[in-house]
């Protein structure tokens, strides 16, 4: 399917093009534009991007690829991502994943089919100190216990 930026992105999408010497340099921000427009960076995504820089969708693939705050696939409403490096699993990381799985109805790296809910691992949150850690929506919740995750999903009305 042949995506299409809304008016109101292509204005940005030209305004953000426009203040790059070299057009390919647009690459993230654009990606950035297309993810908030269409919720993911799918192939269709990435070929919009690649046409409207006149480059290899290849080019465009590896740069969404190598950063994870592109999605490959929609998003649930709330993104809950659940810290599993060292100091994370060492204090009960993966517990708590389990204990998200089973109550929220979704495995790690999915989403609800009710799109309310995507539930990932990422390797690192970067705030071992105060582990185990997840984002909820990009907030940070630290520290965690059962009850402080289950205070966090009835505050989301989960």
């Amino acid at each position: 399917m042949a995506r299409k930026f809304s008016l109101e992105a292509q204005k940005e999408v030209e305004k953000t093009v426009f203040s790059y010497a070299v057009k390919e340099s647009a690459v993230l921000p654009l990606l950035h534009i297309a993810q908030r427009e269409f919720g993911c960076v799918d192939g269709a995504v990435v070929r919009l991007v690649a046409g409207t820089l006149g480059i290899n969708p290849t080019r465009v693939a590896q740069t969404a690829s190598f950063y994870t705050m592109f999605s490959r696939s929609p998003l649930g409403k709330h993104v809950i991502q659940v810290c599993t490096n060292v100091s994370c699993s060492l204090l009960g990381s993966e517990s708590l994943l389990r204990h998200l799985e089973t109550r929220l109805g979704v495995v790690r790296g999915r989403t609800r089919p009710d799109g309310l809910v995507t539930l990932s691992t990422v390797e690192c949150l970067g705030s071992c100190g105060t582990a185990p850690v997840m984002a909820v929506n990009g907030v940070y919740h630290e520290n965690l216990t059962k009850e402080k995750v289950e205070s966090v999903l009835r505050d989301l009305g989960l």
